[in-house]
């Protein structure tokens, strides 16, 4: 008898910590493609609006936001960057050390002179960089995104990029990225307010 009351209430205590822990499991992010292993993002030199060299040391110890375009985008890009100048504090309250990189795909009118004042127009603290073709591709690639230019011989080109937001983590690697919505119409974009939330989820799921 003492052995069947010690396994029920053996049962019933298993049941507890079981339940307990469904209850408070972390949340995974609502619509973010999320990575819980980071993904490594290689070896790259790229050169900052100050003219400096961006490489994995600028991000380490910080979680990064990253988004690709050019200062000559007509939509997608100052869109994107006026909903991060929005959303800045938020991503600042819930962890200081958030940054926002804006990756130019276009080196050959993007000088650091260019983005500097590019950047700073929506928000002084954000930072950028670019680099040629060859180191910028690959670096974007392993971000999992991508960019094409058309005809680059003509005055006004255009470039074809991803609107997506690429979050890299303290560690340098891809922790997650926040795709965009589109619709007939109108310019594809990231819902902010949900990937607030999906960055809190991530901080949770990090320990942070």
């Amino acid at each position: 008898m003492a052995k069947w009351r010690f396994s029920l209430l053996l049962l019933v205590f298993v049941a507890g910590v079981s339940t307990a822990w469904f209850i408070h499991k972390p949340q995974e992010p609502e619509l973010a493609t999320y990575y819980p292993v980071g993904r490594d993002l290689g070896t790259f030199t790229l050169t900052d609006a100050d003219g400096q060299p961006f490489t994995p040391a600028s991000l380490q110890g910080h979680w990064s936001f990253l988004f690709v375009g050019y200062t000559f985008c007509p939509d997608v890009c100052p869109t994107t960057l006026a909903d991060l100048r929005s959303i800045y504090p938020d991503l600042k309250a819930l962890d200081a050390r958030s940054q926002v990189v804006f990756i130019s795909a276009d080196p050959q009118r993007d000088t650091p002179e260019r983005l500097k004042s590019y950047v700073a127009f929506f928000q002084p603290e954000f930072k950028a960089a670019t680099a040629p073709h060859a180191d910028l591709f690959p670096f974007v690639r392993n971000l999992g995104l991508i960019y094409s230019i058309a005809d680059q011989g003509e005055k006004d080109y255009l470039i074809d990029h991803s609107a997506s937001i690429v979050l890299v983590n303290p560690q340098g690697q891809l922790q997650a990225i926040f795709r965009p919505e589109s619709a007939p119409g109108q310019v594809p974009h990231v819902v902010m307010k949900t990937m607030v939330s999906d960055f809190s989820r991530i901080l949770t799921l990090a320990g942070n």
